[in-house]
């Protein structure tokens, strides 16, 4: 896949307002894939010399926002939302997204204002899979010739989870990561056993957070340790990582890891079993062998941590290459957070009776006191605790008034086609909120009183749609 023409025309459109722009302000996401696109932004501007600020927000603070400056780019956001609503005659736009956008390509006609949006989705490519927002932002570097930011948008798409399909980057992003290998930057293992914490894990401890489909050894150590050992691939007094293994480990590992799974899915979703196992796996090889920014899913995680803790510049400051204090104080967020997910999590599984509630087509649970910002990655964490076959829903207050829903769902869910970021949206929006994002991960905004009624309307839209 190459840039469409049309979308190469507003990268030049793009640049060409960059330039003759003095008063800029940068507005990104949250996640890794926000901060990613970020620190692109904020390095294209640092080399342009042009002075800048950025912040790093939620989806629901952009709708009708003021706009006070000459230039406003937003960056993994923005398509969905209300930015434009009072935007002044001669101020200047860009929008670089590739969530749904709520405006077609003709939006710009007859404004006062220079609006240019860039959505891969306007020019018919996957925003879920093909390129994410940090690699709409690389493409912009790419623009100004700045190609040493591939690795970046490297890890956007990591972080936003665009290899999960195949198990390996299409579309756009095999561009971005063809770019990142050609620099020195990145080191592809095709088709790898795809476990988190390939480095800094012990594979007994990495294993047990398998979640797309709940199997004996799911967030059970005991009964990993027993499986390595049972294998030959691991010994009591020496715990390996993934790393560790041979070749002929590695497929001892997923020949077991198969026919569990093969016992408890469906038929139809064999076909689908080593997409679940085997993934290609990527190293930063700049980045020091201990490190645990050598790998991109680690360092991805990373990124997440300081979104979800209100510490995006650190993140930031760390992918504008500060080695030094910044990484330091990006280890001593990632410490914190490990242990606010943890805490979180028992909050929610370690009650007696359960705190999942399920019904016919989904389950949820009541995350009160959960902060909004971790919600979505609790929710995730807790697939490996209730049923795979349907998508499960954490709730967190925002406010007196709001809550924050996050949705999660088993890679295997994605296999039937069910896009819920786009039924997210639908729903939320008929209940008087805002929502959307992708077909796996997904969020919402709505009134606090307006909950049951949302997971009514959810239950209800899914009827016929799951066919587990």
């Amino acid at each position: 896949m190459q840039i469409p023409q049309l979308m190469s025309e507003q990268y030049q459109q793009a640049k060409k307002i960059i330039e003759s722009s003095e008063d800029i302000k940068v507005y990104s996401h949250i996640d890794c894939d926000g901060i990613c696109s970020g620190a692109i932004l904020s390095t294209i501007l640092d080399r342009q010399n042009k002075d800048h600020e950025i912040e790093f927000v939620n989806l629901d603070v952009l709708d009708n926002i003021e706009l006070d400056h000459e230039l406003t780019i937003f960056s993994d956001l923005g398509s969905g939302q209300l930015i434009d609503t009072k935007a002044k005659k001669g101020q200047k736009i860009i929008i670089l997204d590739h969530h749904p956008p709520l405006r077609d390509l003709d939006y710009k006609n007859d404004k006062e204002y220079t609006y240019l949006e860039i959505n891969p989705i306007h020019h018919g490519i996957d925003g879920s899979y093909y390129v994410c927002g940090g690699g709409l932002c690389y493409f912009l570097s790419k623009e100004f010739g700045y190609n040493d930011l591939s690795w970046i948008g490297l890890l956007s798409a990591i972080g936003d989870m665009q290899n999960t399909r195949s198990g390996h980057f299409e579309g756009l992003n095999e561009i971005i990561q063809q770019d990142a290998i050609d620099g020195g930057y990145l080191k592809v293992i095709k088709n790898d056993i795809n476990i988190y914490g390939r480095n800094t894990r012990p594979l007994f401890v990495a294993l047990s957070y398998f979640s797309d489909v709940k199997l004996p050894i799911t967030n059970n150590t005991n009964e990993t340790m027993a499986l390595l050992e049972d294998l030959g691939i691991d010994r009591k007094h020496h715990r390996k990582t993934l790393n560790e293994l041979t070749m002929d480990e590695k497929s001892k590992l997923y020949q077991s890891l198969s026919g569990m799974i093969s016992k408890v899915v469906p038929g139809k979703y064999v076909q689908y079993i080593p997409q679940l196992i085997i993934g290609d796996s990527y190293t930063f090889i700049k980045e020091d062998k201990d490190s645990f920014l050598r790998d991109a899913s680690e360092f991805s995680t990373a990124m997440n941590a300081c979104g979800r803790n209100h510490e995006e510049k650190i993140a930031m400051e760390v992918l504008k290459g500060d080695r030094l204090l910044e990484l330091d104080n990006l280890e001593t967020v990632s410490r914190d957070h490990r242990r606010n997910l943890a805490q979180s999590i028992e909050k929610v599984t370690s009650d007696e009776y359960s705190n999942i509630i399920e019904l016919e087509n989904l389950q949820y649970f009541d995350g009160t006191g959960i902060k909004p910002e971790i919600v979505g990655t609790i929710t995730g964490m807790i697939l490996g605790y209730c049923n795979w076959k349907k998508p499960i829903i954490g709730f967190t207050q925002t406010d007196d008034k709001g809550l924050k829903i996050s949705l999660r769902c088993s890679r295997l869910l994605s296999y039937d086609g069910i896009h819920f970021g786009n039924i997210i949206r639908k729903i939320s929006s008929s209940v008087g909120g805002t929502g959307g994002g992708h077909s796996m991960a997904c969020g919402a905004y709505i009134p606090i009183d307006k909950k049951e009624e949302f997971i009514e309307r959810f239950n209800n839209e899914l009827q016929g749609k799951l066919t587990n």
